[in-house]
């Protein structure tokens, strides 16, 4: 499925069933990441949104292995995060935002990590997000994800990014312009 701004247009029953296959089967694979959940309940929810599953769909298309790695007892809501080894092949070459995009006089990526995240109806990780997902698994061994920037660092131009090496977990800066190949961005969605 390619990735496209149709929220207003549901998926269709076969596309439904299968991504719901789909995030089945990576839960099941996956029970380190959301011990105590259960699939049955998950569902539920996912089919009384279809506007999430819009937004899961999107995850999956662009290579985001969106899987359940929290639930919020007091809200009911479980939430999704990209889960892929690496940051979402889908959604790599691209800098920090708009503003980033259109500072860039020469060489512009094809896009950014805020305005795609919200066209998929997902929000970009926060830096906490990002670290608790590390505890989960281990991700962006080779790459690295553009995380939320607070805005005192991107109002003086900076972005933030993730990325794990040496066994560790590292929050670091860079201009919010840069993009490169092996950066992407990772998303999260409530449910």
């Amino acid at each position: 499925m390619k990735t496209t701004d149709r929220r207003k247009e549901p998926l269709s029953p076969e596309e439904r069933d299968q991504l719901l296959a789909g995030l089945k089967a990576r839960f099941e694979q996956n029970v380190s990441r959301h011990r105590g959940l259960v699939w049955a309940e998950i569902r539920a929810r996912l089919e009384a949104r279809p506007e999430k599953l819009w937004s899961l769909a999107q995850m999956e298309a662009t290579g985001g292995e969106p899987d359940v790695v929290g639930h919020d007892k007091a809200t009911g809501e479980y939430l999704f995060v990209d889960c892929s080894a690496e940051s979402p092949a889908g959604r790599t070459s691209v800098c920090y935002d708009r503003e980033a995009l259109e500072s860039r006089k020469e060489h512009k990526p094809k896009d950014n990590a805020m305005d795609m995240a919200a066209a998929m109806g997902i929000e970009l990780l926060t830096a906490q997000q990002y670290r608790e997902l590390q505890q989960v698994g281990e991700f962006d061994r080779k790459s690295s994800s553009w995380v939320q920037a607070p805005a005192d660092i991107r109002k003086l131009g900076g972005a933030l990014f993730g990325d794990r090496r040496y066994g560790h977990v590292f929050i670091y800066h860079n201009g919010a312009q840069s993009y490169y190949a092996g950066r992407g961005f990772r998303g999260s969605l409530r449910v």
